[in-house]
């Protein structure tokens, strides 16, 4: 255990010292495994020993069919971007919210909603509504701070409501079902949007200038701006719905694995984009460079993470630490309250995906020794890593979007966000004492999910 904790320290000083987590977790746990099997961290033994490891751990990575879904969600959610449909979803959420006092931000986050439904990336989402969202609220005189902060914790849903590459990895390494998982973040994804739009509300309210009203939209129009997002609907319904078993019925007689879903979304985005003019033969290229280069990024980060994976369960801290909690006798409940404390805790330094590798295979038998439900714990932790995309000082999503618009501080963006995050502790409080909100969904549909 002491190895454990101390490969874990030097993990966080090489991460503070700007080494790339990949490296920092590849290095400590390869070096981590050698001292455990050889005894001395230079060892031949161990050397070898740790190498051979390394080696098997790339080639499985490589070689896992499972991992094939996520570049396939990833390629889904360029196509969506280039087909336009984040403009849609914003008119339609303008159209309804609009009028109201702070209203284009709640339509931001509305349409932040609609868009994670077909995206899945967090980053993306918030990228994308920058460019649709931002010039809107700037023409009606909205504060920097509240449009940005809508943006920024709006795009965070990306990570929750499903299609959700974290999801997918978590689930990945856990050994969770995917499917379960997908409906599971709906419920709480859907109140992420409602709090989010209380937080727009109390910061109108404190500042009736920052969010003016806008023009009100008669019902035609509303109806009309309706009908425009029945592509994003359809793409919902035929990944999600194919997980579900809702095709299958004769003739068709059709349930999607995770990876079919996604080839599926990924298919049906890019006729989405090519029937709309969106795609050239030169941006499709780009698309597909793009979806190469993140996905190469996630599967680095994905292998340091489980090379460190291996370190640690070889050093025995999750047993040790279940240990301790059998020993001392401790609640359950206080026992994940000190995981959440932690993961705030890291979130705050650490980014989203980092985060969750590296803590995932230390914390998730500890959770299932005290009698959790996994698929509750990987809500839980992916509310807890959407909090870390927002909170000071590595709010991902914050930096992501002072980039996008240029000319808003970090610090403003930050102010506006603070109501936001403090909504995200309310509903990770929520969901923590009230589990069937995440678990009613996957408990009805139980039969269905893959």
């Amino acid at each position: 255990m002491t190895a454990a904790l101390i490969g874990f320290a030097v993990v966080l000083i090489l991460v503070f010292l700007r080494l790339p987590i990949v490296f920092a977790m590849g290095l400590v746990g390869s070096l981590g495994f050698a001292y455990e099997r050889g005894g001395a961290i230079f060892s031949e033994r161990g050397l070898k020993a740790a190498m051979s490891m390394v080696g098997r751990q790339i080639t499985d990575t490589a070689q896992d069919y499972g991992l094939s879904v996520v570049p396939l969600f990833i390629l889904m959610g360029l196509f969506v971007n280039k087909g336009g449909l984040a403009r849609e979803l914003y008119a339609v959420s303008n159209a309804f919210l609009g009028h109201m006092r702070g209203g284009l931000a709640m339509a931001t986050v509305a349409a932040c909603g609609g868009f994670s439904a077909i995206c899945g990336s967090s980053l993306a989402t918030a990228a994308t509504m920058s460019k649709v969202a931002m010039p809107e609220m700037r023409r009606y005189g909205y504060a920097d701070s509240l449009s940005t902060a809508s943006i920024a914790a709006g795009g965070t849903l990306g990570i929750l409501i499903p299609p959700s590459v974290i999801l997918v990895i978590y689930g990945l390494l856990t050994e969770t079902s995917i499917g379960k998982l997908f409906i599971a973040g709906i419920i709480p994804g859907m109140l992420g949007i409602l709090f989010y739009l209380f937080a727009v509300r109390w910061t109108v309210m404190r500042n009736p200038d920052a969010g003016p009203a806008g023009e009100r939209t008669g019902w035609g129009d509303r109806l009309k701006a309706l009908r425009s997002v029945w592509a994003v609907l359809l793409l919902f319904f035929l990944v999600i719905g194919g997980l579900y078993g809702i095709f299958d019925f004769a003739p068709l007689n059709l349930t999607f694995s995770p990876t079919e879903a996604a080839g599926m979304g990924a298919m049906g985005a890019f006729l989405i984009a090519l029937g709309r003019g969106g795609l050239t033969i030169k941006s499709t290229f780009e698309v597909l460079k793009e979806t190469s280069f993140t996905a190469a990024a996630l599967f680095s980060v994905l292998i340091g993470a489980q090379i460190f994976s291996n370190f640690v369960n070889l050093a025995g801290l999750p047993e040790a630490l279940i240990g301790m909690v059998t020993a001392y006798d401790v609640s359950p409940m206080v026992v994940m309250l000190m995981i959440l404390g932690i993961y705030i805790i890291l979130g705050c330094v650490f980014e989203s995906l980092s985060m969750l590798l590296l803590t995932v295979p230390i914390f998730f038998p500890v959770v299932m020794s005290l009698g959790y439900d996994p698929i509750w714990f990987g809500i839980v932790v992916v509310v807890v890593t959407e909090i870390s995309l927002i909170t000071p000082p590595v709010g991902l999503n914050v930096f992501i979007l002072r980039a996008v618009v240029g000319d808003v501080s970090t610090a403003t963006i930050f102010r506006g966000v603070t109501p936001f995050w403090i909504a995200d502790i309310f509903r990770l409080a929520l969901i923590v004492l009230v589990p069937i909100i995440v678990l009613y969904l996957p408990n009805k549909m139980g039969a269905f999910g893959h």
